[in-house]
């Protein structure tokens, strides 16, 4: 496999996961596509729940081509990155360019990492869904891949204080069965819907869950906020946001 850069961050991230002993089990890892266009769907709950996934398609020789936020781009090192690695900015006020070119790369046979909440859960459930994995599998004419990562929560997540050492955290990823794309977008959304929600409970099954822990969801007994909480207190952040960006009157 060529591209030099996305082979060096390869091989880091595998160091990475083996100096902080992080456990990582893969399952269903044989439902990724050997070769061919596909929208891969990750769960959020997590600012690195992205490394697992894109470890888990390295296992299948495929590499896994992210959308992430424009702004990113103005951080030196990580423009070079998303330069070098195929990665799409998309810009939240202007996200037409952006879906044309994954819209691209995936007619072209590449992989495309979407997270279709596309915020992290602070629930830890599933939020709701944007419909552009949707609209970008029917229209590319290609399938989609839901993956589910649980476990990243506990390394960093929102609100709560980064454990990136040496932690020996272990961290699932479940691959479903690859879903063709209905003509209609909310069938097909639907349809993702329950099959990520499906992956998230056998990923859930058969992992320890300490009751009132706060990366545990409220549903198994954890200090997660519930979905409606959560909510909540989006909408309060994205209120606050709103009234910083308003000019006083005086």
């Amino acid at each position: 496999m060529g591209e030099p850069t996305f082979r060096t961050l390869e091989i880091l991230a595998q160091l990475a996961v083996l100096a902080t002993g992080t456990r990582v089990t893969y399952r269903g890892e044989e439902n990724v596509p050997g070769r061919g266009g596909a929208v891969v769907t990750i769960n959020h709950t997590s600012y690195v729940d992205w490394l697992p996934a894109a470890l888990v398609m390295h296992r299948r020789g495929r590499r896994l081509r992210f959308m992430i936020k424009a702004e990113m781009q103005d951080v030196k090192v990580v423009n070079f990155l998303i330069k070098r690695t195929r990665t799409i900015p998309v810009d939240r006020n202007a996200g037409a360019g952006a879906y044309t070119v994954a819209v691209q790369r995936l007619r072209e046979g590449e992989l495309v990492g979407v997270y279709p909440e596309a915020t992290i859960s602070r629930s830890f459930e599933l939020k709701e869904f944007k419909t552009g994995a949707a609209r970008m599998a029917i229209e590319a004419e290609v399938p989609i891949v839901p993956v589910i990562v649980w476990g990243a929560q506990r390394i960093w997540t929102k609100d709560h204080p980064r454990k990136v050492g040496r932690r020996n955290v272990p961290i699932t990823v479940q691959v479903g069965a690859p879903l063709r794309a209905a003509t209609d977008v909310a069938r097909t959304d639907d349809a993702l819907r329950d099959s990520m929600t499906s992956l998230l409970y056998q990923a859930q099954d058969r992992y320890p869950h300490p009751p009132g822990a706060y990366w545990v969801p409220h549903r198994l007994g954890g200090g997660a906020p519930t979905l409606a909480e959560a909510a909540q207190i989006e909408a309060d952040e994205a209120a606050a946001k709103a009234a910083a960006r308003t000019p006083h009157q005086s």
